[in-house]
Formats: C-alpha cells, structure tokens, sequence
C-alpha cells in the first residue's frame, strides 16, 4: 500500500501546500466553487484554536453571544467605506419563500453593521459601558482567487466587537487584543508574528486605524493572520450608537473590532511543514502522541497490548491515538503519522517489552536524529518534557526563518532584489505613490508599520525624502 510522495517544498510550495491539505484529511474540496469542507482533523485543530483564544477572551473581560448570517442591505450604504470596501465581494439574497425580498438581504462578511444597530438599542448610559462582546461564526466573502483555508469565500472565524466611552480606551482594547492574538500565535501556535500597524491603503474599509499580525510563510510570503481595528465614531454615527455621560450629556461611543480565522490553520501548515508533511506544534495538535504498537504473532500481540494499554493510562492527560491497524505495515503507518504532523511517535514492540523501554521518535527531527530509547518508568513526565521541547524547537527555527529571510536594503534596487526573496524592512515616507509603485514593481505591499520605531530617522526607500518609519514590505497570501 504505497503512497504517493508529496512535491518538494522547497520547489513546488504552492502545490506541495494543496496537495497535503488534502492527503493529511484537513479539509478538501466542496461543490460550491471557492469553497471548503473542514474535515474532523482540521476541524479538531480549529477547535483547539479555538479553545486557545476564547480562554484569553474571557480572560480579558469578554463575552460570547451570536448574531445574524443576513444584514439588511440598507445596514451596509450607512457606512460609506464600509460598503465600499466590501461591494465587490458580496452575496446578496433576493429571493425567500419564493418570494421577491422587498428589501435584499447581505450574507454577512462581516459584522459590524447588524451589531452596530443592537449596541444602539443596548447602550444608554456610561454605565453600560463598555460592552465587550465577541461571535463565533462564518462569513461570505465573494472572493476570485481561493486556496483552502487561507482564502475561501466561506470561511469560519471569531470576530469581537466592542463600545467605549472614550477614544482611550478603545484604543486601549485594539492594542490589547492584537496582544492576545501575537501571544497566542507565538505562544500556542510557535508561530512569530510581527505586530504592527496597517498603512491607510490596507485598512480595513471603515476602521480609522488597523492593527495586525504578519507571519512568515516557509516560502518567504507574508500572511495577515489577525486584525484588530480602531473604528473611531464611524459606526457609532452612522448607528446612532450613543449614551449619556455622567454630566447627562449625549455622547457617541468609540467602537472596535477584532477577528482570527481558519486562515490560521494555514499559516500553522505553512510555517512548520516538510516535505514529509505536517509538523504540528504540540499545544495545539489534535494527537499529540500516537503509540504503533508492533508484533508478529498473538503471542507477541499480548505482551505488547498489555504494555500499550498501560502506557495509556499513565498518558491519559495528553491527546493520544494508539494505531493497532492491521491490514497496514508498521512502516506505512511511521509514514501516515509522520504526514499527519503528529508531534511524538511512540513504537512498542517485543524487544521494547523485555527491556522495559520505549522507541520515541519526535515530528520535528525526523529519522535516527529524532529517535530516543527511554525507560517505561514516569512516562509521563517524559513526554511532557518532550512536548515542551518540541514547542520551543519550533518557535525557533521558524523565528530563525524569519530573520534570516528579512533584509534592511539600502536602495531601491537592493529593495527589487530583497523582495524576490524574502521580506524588506525599509524607511518609508507614508506617501501614497511611493507605497503604490513598489506594488506595481514588485506586486510586495506594505504588511506592517511596526508598532516599536527605531530611535532615529532614515530616508523614504523609494522617493529619498525624509521618513520617521520602518516598514515591512513583502509579496503575500
């Protein structure tokens, strides 16, 4: 039963990344042009995603509630840049119970609008602020170019929304949940993301300023992999989102928003992978350990199954498969685990019995250099300590990656040139033109101003003029 080898990473990115999407049962293809079925291995990754996020959420105050799939289309022209933004990617329904809608209804893409009318309902007085509220859901975006998982035109994320009394402390809350995110990614996922701050162009439609965080891919391309927005009075103006302050005067909220979606598990998959597939980082993956057992006859079968059914109950903290296929090989199962990004492999056979040992083998450094004989004895904090190496192995190489593949040039040749390999970090002047004409030249776009500066000032990359800002320039998703 052989498998097909997946392409060469390093040679074919694009294709090796579909490929094992599909091959490792993530996800894969449904009927409906540009979208997706999440498969229960991706979507139990989804879950732990999940789990890892809402408990810093609710850690930071928040709340969970759900809102409409449909808004009203007149909700959308009320916010000028919003519908703006978001006309060419929308789905509209016209027709329900067979019968000519009076008016359309939008299959959300996002949700600021239809929340944006409730809070105006909600929200009276300073004492009911600030309310702190994020959905769980999916949304429709109409997009032409799609990729499971990092685009789709139906994708499944969290989106917070959430009013303020003053300016302060929205901002406050941006910066803050862009913090919950970066922690997360780095920490949780062992993926380095850069915080930083969206240029004017790459805003999202309606927000004052946005906020993001920006990973590396291991073909050098930049992923947006979380935003948070301020909103200013945008919406709450144009919602009538208003309350009165402690001097009994009518004042307009401040308002935010913030999402992550299951574009991430792209970026997990994108980061860490090989080209024997999946490296999963062990405080997110859906089996953090799969023990094979291995045996010849029924006589081997008891001996090993005894040892097995006893290293699982002392493991019974961790996710673990125990794999007791038999109509495959051994070694056809090292290669489906291996593929499947599982973090640790444990092998138990006769010999491991007799000796009272156990044969790990660990995702992130395969073959005999990952391989280790350790004692049956406190199993469990063995693998614990495995697993934390592992994390920490991975948030290293892929923030070693990272840096090595990020370039200071001094010209703008050297800018051309830096970008058809890896990431600029580059003074900018904050012109519109010049932020236009390195996309044009090099189809790279600004990914982030940085939120931590440089001390000193420089000289804009492209035009020569004054620049108080670095910038991170790159091709992405």
């Amino acid at each position: 039963m052989a498998e097909e080898k997946l392409p060469s990473r390093s040679e074919e990115f694009s294709e090796w990344y579909n490929q094992l999407v599909i091959k490792a049962e993530m996800a894969d293809y449904a009927p409906i042009r540009g979208c997706m079925v999440v498969r229960p291995y991706g979507w139990a990754l989804w879950e732990n995603i999940q789990q890892a996020l809402d408990t810093r959420f609710k850690a930071t105050g928040h709340v969970n509630a759900a809102f409409p799939l449909l808004i009203p289309k007149s909700f959308l022209d009320k916010e000028k840049e919003h519908v703006e933004g978001f006309s060419p990617e929308l789905a509209i329904v016209t027709i329900g119970g067979g019968e000519i809608l009076e008016e359309p209804l939008i299959i959300r893409p996002t949700s600021e609008t239809v929340i944006g009318y409730m809070y105006a309902k909600w929200i009276k007085s300073y004492r009911d602020l600030p309310v702190l509220i994020n959905q769980w859901g999916n949304v429709i975006r109409w997009e032409l170019r799609t990729k499971l998982f990092l685009r789709t035109l139906e994708f499944y994320w969290q989106e917070g929304h959430t009013a303020h009394a003053t300016a302060e402390e929205a901002q406050e809350e941006t910066l803050r949940m862009l913090d919950v995110y970066a922690d997360f990614a780095i920490n949780e996922a062992a993926v380095p993301v850069i915080k930083g701050i969206k240029s004017h162009k790459e805003k999202f439609a309606g927000a004052v300023q946005s906020t993001t965080i920006e990973a590396m891919m291991g073909d050098t391309r930049a992923l947006q992999s979380g935003t948070s927005h301020f909103l200013g009075q945008n919406f709450a103006k144009a919602f009538n989102i208003q309350y009165l302050d402690v001097n009994n005067t009518l004042q307009y909220c401040w308002t935010t928003s913030w999402g992550l979606s299951t574009r991430f598990v792209g970026a997990i998959i994108m980061t860490h992978g090989d080209d024997q597939g999946l490296i999963l980082p062990p405080r997110l993956a859906p089996i953090q350990l799969v023990i094979v057992p291995i045996y010849k006859n029924d006589s081997e079968r008891g001996s090993v199954m005894e040892v097995v059914e006893k290293i699982k109950g002392e493991l019974h903290n961790f996710r673990i498969k125990i794999d007791d296929r038999t109509e495959v090989t051994p070694g056809f199962k090292f290669n489906d685990w291996e593929m499947r990004g599982v973090p640790l492999r444990v092998e138990i056979g006769p010999k491991d019995v007799e000796k009272g040992s156990l044969a790990f083998s660990r995702r992130d450094n395969p073959g005999r250099a990952g391989k280790s004989f350790v004692p049956q004895s406190n199993i469990s904090f063995t693998v614990k300590n495995m697993l934390e190496d592992i994390q920490k192995s991975l948030l290293a190489r892929a923030t070693e990656f990272r840096d090595t593949n990020i370039h200071d040039p001094k010209n703008y040749d050297q800018l051309l040139e830096s970008l058809n390999k890896g990431w600029a970090f580059s003074w900018w002047c904050e012109g519109d033109e010049c932020e236009a004409r390195i996309k044009e030249d090099t189809k790279a776009t600004t990914r982030c101003i940085p939120i931590d500066q440089p001390s000193e000032s420089g000289t804009c990359i492209v035009c020569g003029k004054k620049a108080t800002k670095k910038v991170y320039f790159a091709k992405s998703y």
